[in-house]
């Protein structure tokens, strides 16, 4: 099983801003592999199950807002016992340049907020993760502000051939590991 969790914030008002760009994957990953989202929320998450390469993939959408990410994981965790070996993560990253892709099998929060609620949830730093660039962000902007910021039409045409290179990765990196993924995608 392979539980496949996208970062972003409920609702239309943060739709289309780069701290979505998670969410934004979750939805053409679902869209790419025939999955439909659950309409009522379970474990603080919406999630989407379905297979791919003769395995179960569940892909979930935590509703708890950024910065709780890791309460909708714990949820899971808990009452399914999932091990954070089966979890991939997914999401925006201001330190690489929109149209980047980076995979890595364990780091730290580097200061995002999602993502230091995800290890204290999960207890390890020791997860597979994709990032999606996002930045760079402008020297005199908040990374507040700049992440809550929607993305230009110019800007949502870029990201949407990144997420597409996104999902060629998860595809195979379900069928070839973390590392081989690095190597060819990185």
């Amino acid at each position: 099983m392979k539980i496949v969790i996208c970062l972003g914030n409920p609702g239309n008002k943060y739709s289309n801003t780069r701290h979505n760009t998670g969410f934004m994957f979750a939805d053409n990953l679902a869209d790419n592999l025939g999955m439909i989202f659950s309409n009522e929320p379970k474990f603080k998450s919406e999630i989407a199950k379905g297979t791919y390469n003769n395995e179960s993939i569940w892909i979930i959408k935590p509703q708890t807002y950024m910065n709780l990410s890791g309460e909708a994981l714990r949820a899971l965790i808990n009452f399914y016992k999932i091990s954070m070996k089966d979890v991939f993560l997914v999401y925006d990253d201001i330190s690489l340049d929109l149209g980047k892709i980076r995979l890595r099998n364990k780091g730290s929060d580097g200061g995002h907020n999602g993502i230091k609620s995800i290890i204290l949830n999960g207890g390890t730093q020791e997860f597979d993760r994709l990032k999606i660039g996002i930045g760079p962000q402008p020297c005199f902007m908040k990374s507040e502000d700049y992440v809550l910021q929607n993305f230009s039409s110019e800007e949502l045409k870029l990201l949407n051939e990144t997420l597409k290179k996104a999902i060629e990765a998860f595809k195979y990196y379900c069928s070839n590991g973390i590392t081989n993924t690095q190597n060819k995608f990185n």
